[in-house]
């Protein structure tokens, strides 16, 4: 009996020690990584602002600085709701339209018309070098909602910084009243 407690007294000594090896500690280079990885998120964001104000300002020189030279993936994909809604007006309406920010880019500079798009939910995963954002957006046109949906950009970090080298999005337009 004296045995066992001995041996019960020497476990609950070592259940602390245990407890503290088991649990992460801090390092430098893992601090310095998890800064570095909030810097790259910031940096992200900081395109996804840019983006934002660029539209706001009609500016679509600014708009387009924010992509890779030769990236042309930009996919509208109408939910299943607004492509049943879209084959009510024209039969053989795309489902899916591609289409490039060159293209975005001359809208938002030649529309007269206030553009706000409003982003939520933002999600961005990166490594440093590539990331992926998604998140929920609602493009306001004269501050009325025009579209809705689900939204998710590819970038990759170029000599010069972060650069958007993808856009798919799941598309809702407003019904037409």
């Amino acid at each position: 009996m004296l045995k066992l407690n001995y041996l019960a007294l020497y476990v609950l000594a070592l259940l602390p020690m245990v407890a503290i090896a088991q649990s992460p500690m801090p390092s430098m280079a893992h601090t310095g990584t998890v800064n570095e990885h909030h810097a790259e998120e910031g940096a992200v964001e900081n395109v996804m602002k840019q983006f934002h104000d660029a539209v706001v300002a009609h500016n679509g020189t600014a708009l387009s600085a924010l992509f890779l030279p030769d990236a042309n993936i930009w996919l509208n994909v109408l939910t299943d709701a607004a492509y049943d809604r879209a084959q009510t007006r024209v039969a053989k309406a795309p489902k899916v339209r591609v289409s490039s920010y060159r293209d975005f880019a001359k809208f938002v500079s030649s529309t007269p018309k206030a553009l706000d798009p409003e982003h939520s939910n933002i999600v961005i995963h990166t490594d440093g070098a590539i990331a992926a954002v998604y998140f929920d957006f609602v493009f306001m046109i004269d501050g009325k909602a025009e579209n809705r949906g689900s939204e998710t950009w590819q970038l990759v970090k170029a000599v010069d910084g972060w650069r958007i080298a993808a856009i798919s999005y799941s598309s809702d337009p407003a019904a037409e009243q």
